[in-house]
């Protein structure tokens, strides 16, 4: 039977500490255990993908959870915690002598065995396995070649911000300066562009897109997702998902308007400027030549010429509740005590509904914010874009 899930597949554990795991309690800490409870009973996500799981740490936090049958292990790949299923993955810092920047990538593992096996072969190539994104010193297309042969996944991250990225730096046009095309297995957007805005680069036709939260926190978590077809929430499936393959597919990826993003304006170093015209070259204010340049700038730039229309899911502008201004934390929870998960608030609670939880004109700014039609001031140079407060 056909089910629809919803994933987020890109979440980062609690920061690191003199490179060891840092053991934080309480409720609101970005831990492994609070991520899953999080996930599973305020989020409403069926799958997703924690990319600290290369870290012995968090292996151990892993194989304890199913020791004391808490979680269990799938035979298709993947750890099922109640509800929700984690794909153990972890995301690589690429520099090596094709990349022009450094490049983040993220490697998914079908098991725990799998991933203990990539994470001793990470070891000699690393100088902390206990840290997240550290640097790997090896050439990109072993790498690839290495999580296939491990039967992992494999998609390059938040492909167009300007710091860390594939085409923010990494390469000067095409991703075959640093990677194998036929070894990717999908592309991550990122916060700051969507489908629409990068329909037009040719060599990313044939990949599916993924939209992620990036999550550095537990409110962050579902940022962005993507709703999915498949049989189960599990690893096998979700490589079926990427490949489109025996009717497994996206059916809609959910993100930010790319004008939330921190990177999508090109943004002056030195004052803050935006610089909205492509053609600058320095600062029309200050004069100064130190630029970042934005999302929206650089897939310009990647554009082809001429391209063909591929035909991709829908791509849902959503704003998560706590961008919403007015709905703060004490908001939030009255919302998830009467509608159990925030992806039941987003998607299914009409505006008579809402305005029996909260204040009407708090239900109303919901619903426009629903609705996309909420006014929006862009974001650059490291500094989210900003909804209009009514």
């Amino acid at each position: 039977m056909w089910k629809e899930i919803y994933a987020d597949l890109h979440i980062h554990i609690g920061r690191t500490q003199n490179g060891r795991a840092v053991k934080i309690t309480g409720s609101n800490n970005l831990t492994l255990t609070n991520i899953l409870e999080t996930a599973t009973s305020r989020k409403g996500l069926d799958l997703i993908g924690i990319i600290d799981c290369q870290s012995p740490e968090v292996l151990d936090e892993i194989e304890q959870l199913v020791r004391e049958q808490k979680a269990i292990e799938l035979p298709e790949g993947g750890v099922r915690f109640k509800k929700t299923t984690l794909i153990l993955g972890s995301e690589i810092e690429i520099y090596d002598a094709n990349c022009h920047g450094p490049i983040h990538v993220l490697c998914y593992m079908p098991s725990i065995i799998k991933m203990k096996q990539f994470s001793d072969w990470m070891r000699p190539l690393q100088k902390n396995i206990h840290l997240s994104s550290q640097r790997m010193y090896c050439d990109g297309r072993v790498l690839q070649q290495k999580v296939h042969e491990l039967g992992g996944l494999f998609i390059p991250a938040h492909v167009f911000t300007p710091f860390k990225s594939l085409f923010g730096k990494g390469v000067k046009k095409s991703l075959t300066e640093v990677f194998d095309p036929d070894l990717i297995d999908a592309i991550e957007l990122g916060l700051s562009s969507d489908t629409t805005m990068v329909n037009g680069i040719n060599e990313l036709a044939r990949y599916s897109f993924v939209t992620n939260s990036d999550a550095h926190s537990l409110g962050k978590l579902a940022r962005e997702y993507q709703k999915m077809k498949v049989m189960d929430a599990n690893f096998e499936e979700l490589k079926k998902v990427l490949h489109q393959q025996d009717g497994r597919m996206i059916t809609a990826n959910y993100g930010l308007n790319p004008l939330l993003g921190k990177y999508y304006e090109t943004v002056c170093v030195n004052c803050g400027e935006q610089i909205l015209n492509d053609d600058y070259l320095r600062c029309p204010q200050c004069g100064k030549e130190q630029l970042i340049k934005g999302v929206a700038k650089r897939i310009r730039e990647l554009s082809d010429a001429e391209y063909e229309e591929i035909q991709r899911p829908p791509y849902i502008h959503q704003i998560p509740l706590d961008f919403i201004p007015g709905i703060g934390p004490k908001t939030i929870e009255k919302l998830l005590n009467a509608f159990g998960t925030e992806m039941n608030i987003l998607h299914n609670t009409t505006f008579e509904e809402i305005k029996k939880i909260i204040p009407e004109n708090l239900a109303k700014r919901f619903m426009i914010a629903k609705s996309g039609e909420m006014k929006i001031v862009g974001g650059g140079g490291g500094q989210y874009g900003k909804l209009d407060s009514l």
